[in-house]
C-alpha cells in the first residue's frame, strides 16, 4: 500500500468460523504491513485472538436481525469519523446494511471506501443485494463470481475481484503426521479401526453437507468387501439433532454400525485429515469455496468430491482425479476404489494460500483507497 490506511471490517460477530477466520487473517495481514485494522462485531470468542495481532475490537451488535439495530447506523458512522477510517469493508448482510446507511450520512467527501465481500449464494432479492454494491465488489470463488453476474447483472463485472479463500501451510503442511501422544489417544479411542481406509466427510451435520450421501458411498464400498471407515467429523445444531438421528437410523438399517463413526465438533481436523485415506465433499448444495477440500489436500490426503461449486475449482486445479458427477453414489464409491487400489499423489504445491487471500485483499484495500483521494 502507498500509504497507512485506517480498515474497518463489519461482521455479526467473532465466533468460529470462515468468515470470522478470514477476517482475523486479513487484520493481521494489515497490523503487519503497518495499517490500522478495526474490526466491528458483537463479540466472541476470537476476540483476544483478533486484539493480540494489534488489531482494535469494536463492540456493537450490528448483526442482531431486529429493528433497534438501525439504532446503531449512527455510532456506527460516529466511529468511522472518530478513528478516521479509510475502508470499510463488509462481510455480512445485516451489518453490511448497517455500515452502507452509516456512510450514506457522511458527507461524500469524507466517506470511506466501500468493500463488499459474496461468502455464498445468498437468496436473490432486496436485502442481499447490498452484498453487490460495494466499490469493490471480492467474490470468494469463479463459482461465486458466476453467482453474482448471474442474478445482480446491473453489476459492472469490472468492480468484482475473486479472491479465492485460503489455508494457512505451517498449520496445515504438506505430509503433516500427528504426533505419538495423539497418535496414543486416538487408538485408545479407535483402536480396532487399524487396517482399514479411513474415509473422511469433515462438516456440520446439514442436510445439504452430504453425509447421507457418505453413508451410502460406505455402504457400496463394504459390501464390495473393501476395508474402509467411514468418519463424520462434524457435530448438530442443538435444533438439528433430528438430522443426526435420521443419520444414525440410516447406518443402522444398513448393517454399519462397525463401519461408520460419529466423531462430533473436533479441533483436531488437521490430524483426522492426515490419517485418513481419502476425504470427501458430496454437498448435495454448491460450496462457495470448500476449505475442509483444501486443507485436506495442503496435509497431502486425496479428495474425492461432486463436481461442481468451490469445490469443483479446487480440485481441478489441485486434484482431478477426485472429481466425480454430482450427487453420482456409485460415481464416488468407484472413485474412491480406485484411489485405494492405485493411489494418486496430491501436488506438494497449490495456490490457495492465506498469504495470497492477504496480499490480494491488502491490494483491493490500496487500489479503493487511491480511488477515493483522486
Amino acid at each position: 500500500m502507498s500509504r497507512a490506511l485506517t480498515v474497518m471490517q463489519l461482521l455479526p460477530q467473532l465466533d468460529v468460523g470462515g468468515v470470522e477466520r478470514g477476517t482475523i487473517q486479513i487484520a493481521q495481514a494489515l497490523v503487519a504491513a503497518g495499517h490500522r485494522a478495526l474490526v466491528v462485531s458483537a463479540g466472541g470468542q476470537l476476540v483476544p485472538e483478533l486484539e493480540a495481532c494489534g488489531a482494535e475490537h469494536v463492540m456493537l451488535a450490528i448483526g442482531e436481525k431486529r429493528l433497534s439495530t438501525l439504532r446503531l447506523v449512527g455510532a456506527l458512522r460516529e466511529v468511522m469519523r472518530a478513528r478516521g477510517v479509510d475502508v470499510v469493508h463488509a462481510r455480512s448482510r445485516l451489518p453490511a446494511w448497517i455500515g452502507y446507511l452509516a456512510l450514506r450520512g457522511m458527507a461524500v467527501a469524507q466517506r470511506p471506501a466501500w468493500v463488499t465481500t459474496v461468502h455464498g449464494p445468498y437468496s436473490v432479492n432486496r436485502y442481499s443485494r447490498i452484498m453487490v454494491s460495494g466499490t469493490r465488489v471480492i467474490a470468494i470463488s469463479d463459482f461465486i463470481r458466476g453467482y453474482i453476474t448471474g442474478n445482480y447483472p446491473q453489476v459492472d463485472a469490472r468492480r468484482i475481484t475473486v479472491i479465492p479463500r485460503g489455508v494457512d501451510r505451517a498449520q496445515y503442511p504438506f505430509g503433516f503426521e500427528p504426533d505419538a501422544a495423539w497418535m496414543t489417544a486416538w487408538r485408545a479411542h479407535y483402536g480396532a479401526l487399524d487396517g482399514r481406509a479411513l474415509l473422511i466427510l469433515p462438516a456440520r451435520l446439514t442436510r445439504w453437507k452430504g453425509q447421507l450421501d457418505f453413508i451410502e458411498v460406505v455402504a457400496l464400498l463394504r459390501q464390495r468387501g473393501l476395508a474402509v471407515h467411514g468418519l463424520i467429523a462434524g457435530a448438530a445444531h442443538p435444533r438439528k439433532r433430528a438430522f443426526e438421528d435420521e443419520l444414525r437410523a440410516r447406518v443402522a438399517a444398513l448393517g454399519l454400525r462397525d463401519d461408520v463413526s460419529f466423531l462430533g465438533q473436533r479441533s483436531d481436523l488437521r490430524e483426522l485429515l492426515a490419517i485418513s485415506a481419502i476425504a470427501c465433499s458430496l454437498t448435495t448444495e454448491p460450496e462457495a469455496f470448500g476449505r475442509t477440500t483444501i486443507e485436506a489436500l495442503s496435509v497431502g490426503t486425496p479428495v474425492v468430491g461432486y463436481d461442481y461449486g468451490g469445490t469443483s475449482e479446487i480440485l481441478r486445479q489441485c486434484f482431478p482425479q477426485g472429481l466425480v458427477p454430482k450427487g453420482n453414489i456409485e460415481a464416488a464409491a468407484d472413485c474412491i476404489a480406485r484411489l485405494l487400489t492405485a493411489p494418486q499423489a496430491v501436488p506438494r504445491e497449490h495456490p490457495y494460500t492465506v498469504e495470497a487471500l492477504q496480499r490480494a485483499t491488502l491490494k483491493v484495500y490500496d487500489q479503493v483507497a487511491a480511488k477515493g483521494r483522486e
